[in-house]
């Protein structure tokens, strides 16, 4: 027996957004330019415009476009997912964009599977963006993932949402009615995307005179699309949050410096660079 759920038992139970049905819609119009923009944010956080003889883990892969810019800037890639469809999303970018790479491997795993993570090579830089607090115990994921990175001079790239206090325990509410079941689905939606979409045409016409430039623009985050990070937010469940301090404090203890840090101050997604 597994030591923790299926993805199809966790989507069943309602505790686990389908991740993987939202990026499935991302990957089918992805641009050149939002590829563009994800290599960019890529090379903010690793400093270096390219990843020529290096081993890049990608945990939790989501719509694969990270995988791919670390393709593409040199690195040999293993792409893995707990969720099926983001497994599917990462293949058929791969097939679109680097048909028959054999530097590009992609897997169904979990970050909790301490027995897969043992079986896989080390990395020279294990990158989680957006994914350890999803994965229903962040704490152990957050120690999970130095299993399959680098002994020395090992680079360790991940973002964790920013613990805000009543507000991140209030968007955990949201989140698990989100997911409950098809009412719980459709009255947050109602209430929330409406919403989104009216404030974004409003900042759009006070900050630039043009009610969509705010959509315009978005595509320069990362290379994300709005619509799918407003699901991938509203859904996103498990969702744990930590302290910046926290999760500084949690790498130093166990050997590893901080070289890079990109913080926020809202409800999103604090970003690390650590190198041990």
């Amino acid at each position: 027996m597994n030591q923790f759920p299926t993805w199809e038992e966790d989507i069943k139970k309602g505790n686990r957004f389908k991740f993987g049905r939202n990026w499935l819609n991302f990957v089918n119009n992805i641009s050149d330019l939002q590829i563009g923009e994800a290599k960019k944010s890529l090379i903010d956080l690793v400093n270096v415009d390219n990843l020529k003889g290096k081993t890049f883990l990608d945990i939790g892969c989501g719509s694969g476009l990270m995988s791919l810019v670390a393709r593409q800037m040199g690195a040999k890639v293993v792409s893995f997912d707990f969720d099926r469809n983001s497994v599917c999303c990462t293949k058929f970018l791969k097939e679109k964009f680097l048909p028959g790479d054999n530097e590009w491997h992609i897997e169904e795993g979990s970050i909790l599977d301490t027995k897969y993570l043992k079986k896989i090579e080390e990395f020279d830089i294990v990158y989680s963006w957006g994914v350890l607090h999803h994965s229903g115990d962040m704490w152990t994921s957050l120690e999970n993932v130095l299993i399959p990175l680098k002994n020395k001079n090992g680079t360790l790239i991940i973002a964790i949402y920013n613990d805000q206090g009543y507000k991140s325990y209030f968007w955990s509410k949201i989140k698990k009615v989100y997911n409950k079941n098809f009412f719980g689905f459709l009255l947050i939606f109602i209430l929330f995307i409406p919403t989104y979409f009216f404030l974004n045409l409003l900042i759009g016409l006070i900050l630039y005179k043009n009610p969509i430039s705010t959509f315009k623009n978005y595509k320069k985050s990362r290379g994300m699309s709005i619509y799918h990070d407003w699901i991938d937010w509203l859904g996103g469940y498990p969702y744990e949050f930590a302290k910046p301090e926290e999760i500084f404090s949690f790498y130093k203890s166990r050997g590893f410096n901080l070289i890079n840090f990109i913080t926020t101050n809202s409800l999103g997604c604090n970003q690390f660079v650590f190198k041990n």
